[in-house]
């Protein structure tokens, strides 16, 4: 695994996911919902920074719901055409719109690219994360680049899919780690970043 490449890496992961059948995908999104909902970090969060789930993507939108329902504050991405992630407030389904690359986000205004540093918890998309919590994306840096607004104390949380937390994931410089993983069977997994 040491010797793959980002690119070859990331198509591997991509097919893999697309080869899933759609039962599987709803039920880990199910799964990753309740294992999220019960952590006690996210349970005392005010405010959580998350994401809308797109394509074969673990699905993230009953977790956004309930999070939004029970009282939690939650912030979605804005893609900004620099590549960057601004945050603005998820009110409900209805608050949503399409954006660049197909992805629902906010209506709502946005809130600035130092929001993310101010979330108790914040939610990763990844293709795959290994076990000291290198995070594989999709390649345009917008995460890496949030991610490196979070403090050290914040739990920030890559929703995979089962097979997805690997012995080793490539890494350059700018790439942030992750701090724990959330997969459908084996729960929350807390990686020693």
């Amino acid at each position: 695994m040491h010797d793959i490449d980002k690119g070859t890496l990331r198509r591997r992961q991509v097919a893999a996911r697309t080869a899933m059948p759609d039962s599987i995908r709803n039920e880990s999104g199910r799964l990753i919902r309740d294992h999220v909902l019960e952590m006690p970090q996210v349970t005392s969060a005010g405010t959580i920074a998350a994401y809308y789930s797109v394509g074969t993507e673990p699905d993230t939108r009953g977790l956004i719901f309930a999070l939004w329902k029970r009282g939690s504050y939650v912030v979605l991405p804005v893609l900004l055409p620099d590549g960057d992630l601004d945050w603005a407030s998820y009110e409900g389904p209805e608050s949503l719109a399409p954006g660049p690359r197909g992805v629902l986000q906010p209506v709502e205004p946005v809130r600035g690219t130092g929001t993310v540093a101010r979330a108790d918890v914040v939610l990763v998309p990844a293709l795959a994360v290994d076990v000291r919590g290198r995070r594989l994306g999709r390649g345009g840096g917008s995460y890496d680049r949030a991610l490196a607004r979070v403090g050290p104390q914040v739990p920030t949380i890559a929703l995979l899919y089962d097979s997805e937390l690997l012995p080793s994931v490539p890494a350059e410089e700018h790439d942030q780690a992750v701090r724990a993983v959330a997969r459908p069977k084996q729960g929350i997994t807390w990686l020693p970043v």
